[in-house]
C-alpha cells in the first residue's frame, strides 16, 4: 500500500478527468455512493481489471495446453517431366504430450498465481482510492462546518458593531473603539469567503478523485453524526489482523508462491518430453492408372508413434536459469519482509496519532467551552456597557482561535480512527 500522508484541508493532488457519463449521478453524495462510483470508474483500477481478464485467459489457456493438438494439411502439385503430372496429398495429424516433467501442471499453477495476483492488485487500488476519497470528503465535512461557524460569528460580531455603534452615538466609547468593531467584522467577511474558497477547491480535489468534470455540480451528504470513538483496538490486535487481510502482504506472499512454481517449471525443461502422435494420410498421382477416389482408398494410411526429445546439453543454460530462480525466490521473501515492516510501521504511526488526536480532541473541546463561557459573559458586558472593545476583541479572538481548533481536532481524530480501523479490517463507513 501505498504511504498515507494525513493533511487536512488541503487537497489531494492532480487526477486524470475524463468525460463520463453524469446524467444517473446522484445529487447528493454519500462517502460509500463516492466510493462505489471511484472503484467503478477510475482509470487506474480499470486498466487493473483488464490485466485480471488478462490473467484469467492465461489460466484457461494453460489447461487447454493439455490437450492434443490436431492440424491438417492439404497439398496439389503439378510436375512437368516429359508429361505433365498432377498429384494431391492429404493428412491429419494429431500430438498430445504425455510427459513434460511436471511442465504444464506448473505451468497451471503459476497461471492462477499470476490471476490471484492481478485481483489482489485490484484490491489494493481500491484500498488506496478509498482511504483517499475518506480524507477528501473528511476535508468538505470540516469546511463546510467551518463556514457554519464563520457565519455565526460573523453575525455575532454583526450584532456587536450594532451594540457599538449605539453606545458610540450615545457617546459611550470613542471612535476609536468603534473602528474597531468595523474592522473585526471586515475580517470575518474575509474569513467567510475564504473558507468559502477553501470549500470549492476541496470539492474540487474529491471530484478529480473521482474522475468527474469540473462543470458538474456536485454536492456531498453529511452524515448526521459521527462519532469519536474513543475506545480502539490494541495495537497487536490490529498489527496481526492488518498482517492476515491486507492485500499487499497476500500478494508478496503470491509472488513468493509465483517463484518457487517458476523454479519447478525450469527444472522441467531438463526432462525428457514424451509426446505420442497419430496421424491419417492419402494421396493422388494423375500418373497412375486409376481413378481419384480409388487411388485415395489405396492410398490411405494411418501411423500411430511415441516420441522422446531429451534435452543433452544447453550450454549451461538451464543451470544458470535455475540459480536466478533460486535468487528470485529470495528476492521475494525479501520484499515480503520489506512489505510486513512498512506494513506495521504505519500501522504503529496511525495508532500513535490516534492516541495524539484524540488527545488533542478532548484537550480542544475543553478548551472550546471555557472560551465559549468566557466570550459570553464578555459579549454581555457590552450589551450593558461595562466593557471597552478591546476585552471584547480578544475574548471574542480567543474564542474562534478555539472553535477552529476544535474543529480541527474533531475531524483529525475521526480520519484516523477511521484509517486504524480501516487496517483491522473494518469498513470505513460513518
Amino acid at each position: 500500500m501505498k504511504k498515507i500522508t494525513i493533511s487536512l484541508l488541503l487537497s489531494l493532488g492532480s487526477f486524470c478527468v475524463t468525460a463520463q457519463d453524469t446524467s444517473n449521478l446522484p445529487k447528493q453524495w454519500t462517502l460509500q455512493e463516492c466510493i462505489d462510483y471511484a472503484i467503478q470508474h477510475n482509470i487506474s483500477i480499470n486498466t487493473l481489471k483488464l490485466n485480471s481478464s488478462s490473467a484469467q485467459l492465461d489460466v484457461s489457456q494453460s489447461k487447454y495446453n493439455q490437450l492434443p493438438s490436431v492440424g491438417g494439411s492439404i497439398a496439389q502439385n503439378l510436375g512437368n517431366n516429359n508429361s505433365v503430372s498432377f498429384t494431391s496429398n492429404y493428412g491429419v495429424s494429431s500430438t498430445l504430450t504425455l510427459y513434460n516433467g511436471g511442465y504444464l501442471k506448473n505451468d497451471i499453477k503459476a497461471k492462477e498465481l499470476s490471476l490471484e495476483s492481478a485481483n489482489l492488485s485490484v484490491e489494493e487500488a481500491s484500498n488506496d482510492i478509498t482511504l483517499n476519497i475518506t480524507q477528501s470528503f473528511l476535508n468538505i465535512l470540516l469546511v463546510k462546518e467551518n463556514i457554519t461557524n464563520l457565519e455565526q460569528i460573523r453575525s455575532t460580531s454583526e450584532e456587536q458593531l450594532k451594540q457599538a455603534q449605539q453606545l458610540y452615538d450615545a457617546g459611550s466609547i470613542a471612535r476609536k473603539e468603534l473602528v474597531q468593531f468595523q474592522s473585526q467584522l471586515a475580517s470575518d467577511e474575509y474569513n467567510l469567503v475564504s473558507a468559502h474558497n477553501n470549500y470549492r477547491s476541496n470539492v474540487v480535489a474529491l471530484k478529480q478523485i473521482l474522475q468527474l468534470p469540473a462543470s458538474d455540480n456536485f454536492e456531498i451528504l453529511a452524515p448526521t453524526s459521527i462519532a469519536i470513538q474513543e475506545a480502539v483496538l490494541t495495537l497487536d490486535n490490529t498489527l496481526s489482523a492488518a498482517q492476515n487481510s491486507r492485500p499487499e502482504i497476500k500478494n508478496k506472499n503470491v509472488a513468493i508462491q509465483l517463484a518457487q512454481v517458476n523454479l519447478e517449471k525450469i527444472k522441467a525443461s531438463r526432462m525428457p518430453v514424451i509426446s505420442l502422435g497419430a496421424g491419417l494420410s492419402s494421396g493422388y498421382s494423375s500418373i497412375q492408372s486409376s481413378k481419384y477416389l480409388p487411388q485415395l482408398g489405396n492410398n490411405f494410411s494411418q501411423t500411430l508413434g511415441v516420441s522422446m526429445s531429451i534435452p543433452i546439453f544447453s550450454r549451461n543454460q538451464n543451470k544458470t536459469n535455475i540459480t536466478k530462480s533460486t535468487i528470485a525466490i529470495e528476492q521475494a521473501k525479501l520484499d515480503l519482509s520489506n512489505a510486513a515492516t512498512s506494513l506495521n510501521q504505519q500501522v504503529e504511526q496511525v495508532y500513535i496519532n490516534l492516541l495524539n488526536a484524540q488527545a488533542q480532541y478532548k484537550a480542544a473541546d475543553t478548551r472550546l467551552k471555557v472560551a465559549k463561557e468566557s466570550y459570553d459573559i464578555t459579549n454581555e458586558q457590552l450589551r450593558l456597557g461595562s466593557v471597552i472593545a478591546i476585552d471584547v476583541l480578544i475574548q471574542r479572538n480567543t474564542y474562534t482561535q478555539a472553535l477552529q481548533s476544535y474543529i480541527q481536532a474533531k475531524y483529525t481524530a475521526i480520519l484516523y480512527n477511521k484509517i486504524y480501523g480501516f487496517y483491522s479490517g473494518q469498513p470505513i463507513v460513518f
